[in-house]
């Protein structure tokens, strides 16, 4: 009798480092929510992760903001953040075990015992590290070793397939090589080697034309309304042809976000008014703004919603930990066992 096709574990974890924007949701979150559907989902909110770049960010908004803010304060808020932006964009609990990163302790004594086997050099190499100590961020050790807690995170709960972005594959590449080290040094094949899923590259310009990112302050953030949403979109970098000129919507940012959330006659529709010029960037920052309001207007009354009951996000964390826990847990009596530490 054939056995039934094992269901495939996917892990993911979000920093809570500032609010979630839209690419945020197109590269990464959007997929995150259809692959509960598709096998067994684990997310987290990584406030381990956070702190190594925490303090630096509460510098940088104190002085933005003229008063001191606390970097365990800012910690707090936005991983309350990121619960209501996952929940309100449709994770449902029910279906995927969602848990905050430090509600697991064993993730913690994973990354201390994988990092006796993880040598030097291989996080020496890593890109990440080296790009964040360029701006500015202090070399910490918890920065340096981030790639050895990032492959705890995935481990520890077996997962086969992380959802990622480019800009990421070299951790699991590292997460490969760590946990292949681990299975040769205990001769033990304790742990899947993961593998990774390229997020769906959805292009997201910035405001500026960059890619869009909170490192560049060229957000435009998934729950913004009314002015603050007007006052973003109306500051799209455009460039200086005058109203009544045909426009290329090949190369304008604008058009670039519109096709975003239009259906393909809508996009049909504006880039032949972009060429016959019967339309400026003015007009088109107005159309664009329409089609993220109407988007994310359910979602952002189901947040408001959730937002008033603060308690009953903690019990889903909670729970999704509880649930984690039993993984975890599992995972940690083959290690004991495997490194003779029980």
């Amino acid at each position: 009798m054939d056995q039934p096709a094992k269901k495939t574990r996917f892990l993911s974890g979000v920093q809570p480092s500032g609010k979630l924007h839209l690419g945020n949701y197109f590269g990464a979150i959007k997929q995150h929510i259809e692959l509960q559907d598709q096998g067994d989902c684990f997310y987290f909110i990584a406030n381990y992760h956070a702190q190594t770049t925490m303090r630096d960010l509460a510098e940088r908004m104190s002085v933005e903001q003229s008063r001191k803010l606390k970097a365990a304060d800012l910690l707090k808020q936005h991983s309350l953040d990121v619960a209501l932006d996952y929940l309100a964009l449709g994770l449902d609990p029910a279906k995927a075990v969602f848990y905050r990163q430090s509600d697991v302790p064993e993730v913690a004594e994973l990354t201390w015992i994988l990092s006796t086997v993880t040598n030097m050099g291989l996080l020496e190499r890593a890109v990440s590290y080296k790009e964040k100590v360029d701006k500015g961020i202090e070399a910490s050790v918890g920065l340096f070793t981030y790639p050895v807690l990032m492959a705890a995170d995935i481990l520890i709960v077996r997962s086969n397939v992380v959802p990622v972005g480019k800009d990421q594959v070299q951790h699991l590449e590292m997460t490969a090589d760590i946990a292949g080290k681990f299975n040769r040094a205990f001769e033990k094949d304790l742990f899947p080697i993961p593998t990774y899923r390229l997020d769906k590259e959805s292009k997201v310009p910035g405001t500026d034309g960059q890619k869009m990112s909170k490192s560049y302050g060229n957000t435009i953030d998934i729950f913004a309304e009314g002015k603050p949403l007007e006052k973003t979109v109306m500051a799209i970098k455009t460039d200086s042809t005058p109203m009544g000129q045909p426009l290329n919507p090949e190369s304008c940012n604008v058009f670039a976000l519109f096709s975003l959330f239009a259906t393909e006659a809508e996009k049909a529709t504006l880039a032949e008014q972009y060429r016959a010029g019967t339309i400026g960037f003015g007009g088109a920052k107005k159309m664009l703004r329409e089609k993220i309001d109407a988007y994310f207007a359910p979602f952002r009354a189901k947040r408001k919603e959730l937002a008033t009951r603060p308690d009953t996000v903690e019990d889903i964390l909670r729970d999704g930990a509880r649930r984690a826990r039993i993984e975890t847990q599992k995972t940690m009596e083959k290690v004991h066992k495997a490194t003779g530490l029980r």
